[in-house]
């Protein structure tokens, strides 16, 4: 089910074009550009059918499409198979953490957790400012930092972990980060900064489960406010989580860090696979072209 206003066809002509190859031959910048030179409008422009329909595509013989389209493929169905494997290495994670909460009592992290409140005395610059985003990392700002003093701002050293207490109008999501950076970043100074004692927790690992949705749930569910609700210092102190020995909170972090490092690897197997689509394409074109002159 897709919205009215989407168009939606389907290649009919198969004796003369593949329906993946026409597909491949539209996952290219270069048609993104043509696309929107092609649209016309006053007040948003569109791309109408009728205009679709007259763009102009070099189509070599069908087995040509065929041998390209199946490299495509080729490339597809392997970066799938990693993407399974990627599936596989977050669900241990989580049955890792699930089998902790079961096996061990949690305990209150308020123990194990203190507020860091340092100004930026060291003169930071605007090229240290982050924004906390609800997807659990720090961002370039989106505020209007034109004459904003950075004397008041908050300092978050790698390693801490800074979250904002408001909560209203945030999808239902924290907005938290931790900084795993070699830098120190400013934050504005109504975010709370946290550091942990690290004889005892990882911020790592704590992060973890403050990343988990059951954890947006539970400060959602235990924030307070009229105007706004808010989930403050003293609220984060009374989450508790099962503490084990730092070498088993090593482990997991480490099988999370692997996670999320595969997971960078696949999202750049998928950028690949489409640049190099116009490559597929060129070389498809230029092989019928020789087969022709031959």
């Amino acid at each position: 089910m897709i919205s009215p206003a989407y168009t939606t066809f389907e290649i009919t002509a198969t004796d003369i074009m593949l329906p993946l190859y026409f597909f491949m031959k539209f996952l290219s910048k270069e048609k993104d550009r043509y696309g929107a030179f092609c649209s016309d409008g006053s007040i948003r422009s569109n791309l109408d059918w009728e205009v679709f329909c007259d763009i102009d595509i070099d189509l070599p013989p069908l087995p040509i499409q065929q041998k390209y389209v199946d490299i495509y493929n080729a490339m597809f169905a392997n970066q799938q198979s990693y993407e399974r494997g990627l599936e596989d290495l977050r669900l241990v994670c989580d049955a890792y953490i699930e089998d902790l909460k079961h096996k061990m009592p949690c305990e209150a992290i308020g123990a194990y957790i203190e507020e860091f409140n340092q100004k930026n005395e060291i003169g930071l610059t605007l090229d240290s400012v982050r924004g906390i985003a609800t997807s659990k990392e720090f961002i370039d700002t989106k505020a209007n930092m034109d004459g904003v003093a950075l004397n008041n701002y908050k300092i978050v050293e790698p390693g801490m972990i800074a979250f904002i207490s408001d909560t209203s109008r945030r999808a239902d999501k924290m907005s938290l980060a931790l900084n795993q950076s070699e830098e120190s970043y400013l934050v504005s100074s109504i975010s709370t900064v946290i550091k942990t004692n690290k004889n005892k927790l990882f911020s790592k690992y704590l992060y973890l489960f403050l990343c988990r949705a059951e954890f947006d749930r539970y400060a959602r569910f235990h924030s307070w406010g009229s105007a706004r609700e808010t989930f403050n210092l003293d609220d984060m102190k009374d989450v508790s989580i099962p503490i084990p020995n730092l070498e088993i909170q090593k482990s997991i972090v480490e099988i999370h860090e692997t996670y999320v490092k595969r997971k960078g690897i696949n999202e750049k197997l998928k950028a690949q696979i489409k640049d190099i689509c116009p490559i597929l394409i060129k070389g498809s074109i230029e092989e019928a072209r020789k087969t022709k002159e031959a």
